[in-house]
């Protein structure tokens, strides 16, 4: 996205108001991933208290933003576990947990890390997550290991209209409540309205944040 074509600050607080009007009291976690640094200065400038990125490397490479904005980073992409002692100093909510070798290797490079379990509830390739029936388990392992489950995530179906993620955010929500969570983190800019209907507490945006992201390189 070149210079032009960024929001202005004013924007990106009209539309950070408008979604709070519009969904409530719900988290709003800004996805700056695709965009330069200047997406964590317009979010952080518009209150958004907490960002959102995917890959390893951009986040590295936001290192002088973040340090110096201080906003809530959230990793949220599917996390490999040879990245975790690069970044580690730079997240404080690990969102995408969904296996335990993860588990461990968190608690060796980052003691007492705060995540969210991810839950697969499309069955898609390439998305990530425990099946349903191995989250109870995988919280257990991740409190067993000094770790601190502060709830659940999931992403809704690629290519689908916004009802189709419905049915799955109804079991995360199910599993949120049966297990005594906090968080749940489900819905995006397309599917937003259905996820905080069947229940989320924290939704994860970027273009109806900043508008279209860029291809990546």
């Amino acid at each position: 996205m070149v210079d032009d074509e960024r929001p202005t600050a004013e924007i990106v607080r009209a539309r950070l108001e408008a979604l709070r009007t519009r969904l409530g009291n719900v988290e709003i976690v800004a996805v700056t991933k695709g965009f330069g640094p200047w997406a964590l200065e317009l979010a952080v400038d518009a209150g958004c208290d907490a960002i959102g990125e995917n890959y390893a490397q951009e986040l590295l490479a936001k290192r002088e933003a973040i340090e110096r904005l201080a906003p809530e980073v959230h990793f949220i992409g599917q996390l490999q576990s040879n990245k975790v002692r690069q970044i580690a100093g730079l997240v404080d909510v690990w969102e995408t947990v969904d296996r335990t070798s993860l588990v461990d290797e968190l608690a060796k490079r980052a003691p007492g890390a705060r995540l969210l379990v991810q839950v697969d509830t499309t069955g898609q390739p390439g998305k990530g997550g425990c099946a349903p029936e191995d989250v109870a388990d995988l919280v257990s392992a991740a409190r067993g290991a000094g770790l601190v489950p502060l709830g659940l995530m999931a992403v809704g179906p690629t290519g689908a209209p916004p009802d189709a993620a419905r049915e799955g955010f109804r079991i995360v929500r199910s599993l949120v409540d049966s297990l005594g969570l906090e968080i749940c983190s489900m819905g995006m800019s397309a599917d937003a309205d259905v996820a905080v209907e069947e229940g989320s507490t924290q939704i994860r945006v970027g273009t109806a944040l900043f508008g279209p992201r860029p291809p990546r390189i």
